[in-house]
């Protein structure tokens, strides 16, 4: 989860059933991009309750031409990266509040939701990459202010409730785009079925060539690879509290 210094910034948890999210920006906005998060949830909800398949398939999904313009960014999303449209929903949550506090006036909004994060950068923040693996506990991305909003997202199949078929601790994507990050993450983190060198490469190279898609990273075991323009690796210390996951009484 990103730190920042030099101004008055707030963070603030909360969660709402199976989501949960931390929020920085200045206390002004937090309501905003709170409300953003909730009417996100209703819109999604809504629809996957006229069709549950947009909340079951894991391949692509042609949403009606009518549909909200967040089911399209999540469709458009699965689409490109050739996963189900729930695979960006993370992401899309997380951009639409961002959207919703710089709508506001805000010039400085992160909002990470469990481990999907969208930034609005007014000054520089270092985003801490969870891992198992104690070679890379400290390891980081330097992100720059940036007056555009972009998305640095993580799947895990061996950390965190979401559905990965592969073995990355962490497969992570970089984009403009918050909700394409999220389902390319997804789409990476599934290809990484093993550690060796071949299969990292080819996967990067898959997910790389995504439209969209800045830069990536992928964590398996004692190996690392990058690809892509990603931001600077940065050395951070940070512990489990600092992951933003549901919170379980008694943990």
């Amino acid at each position: 989860m990103p730190g920042c210094v030099g101004r008055k910034l707030v963070k603030q948890h909360f969660e709402v059933r199976q989501t949960a999210v931390t929020m920085i920006a200045e206390e002004r906005h937090l309501p905003v991009g709170k409300g953003a998060v909730f009417e996100a949830r209703e819109v999604i909800e809504r629809f996957i309750v006229a069709d549950p398949l947009f909340r079951d398939t894991l391949e692509p999904y042609d949403e009606p031409r009518d549909s909200h313009p967040l089911i399209k960014r999540m469709c458009d999303a699965g689409r490109a990266a050739g996963v189900g449209p729930m695979a960006a929903v993370a992401g899309a949550i997380a951009e639409f509040s961002v959207q919703a506090m710089r709508a506001n006036g805000a010039d400085h909004a992160v909002v990470d939701n469990g481990g999907d994060i969208a930034l609005l950068l007014a000054e520089e923040a270092i985003v801490g990459i969870f891992t198992l693996s104690p070679k890379f506990q400290s390891l980081g991305l330097r992100c720059r202010p940036s007056d555009s909003i972009f998305g640095i997202c993580t799947s895990s199949g061996l950390i965190g409730p979401s559905v990965s078929f592969g073995k990355a601790e962490a497969a992570l994507v970089v984009s403009r785009n918050v909700a394409l990050a999220d389902a390319c993450a997804t789409r990476l983190g599934n290809l990484i079925e093993t550690d060796d060198d071949a299969v990292i490469h080819r996967s990067l190279d898959i997910v790389t060539s995504i439209e969209g898609v800045e830069g990536a990273l992928v964590i398996i075991g004692d190996s690392i690879g990058m690809k892509g323009d990603l931001p600077e690796l940065a050395n951070v210390e940070f512990g489990e509290e600092a992951v933003t996951a549901i919170r379980f009484p008694g943990r």
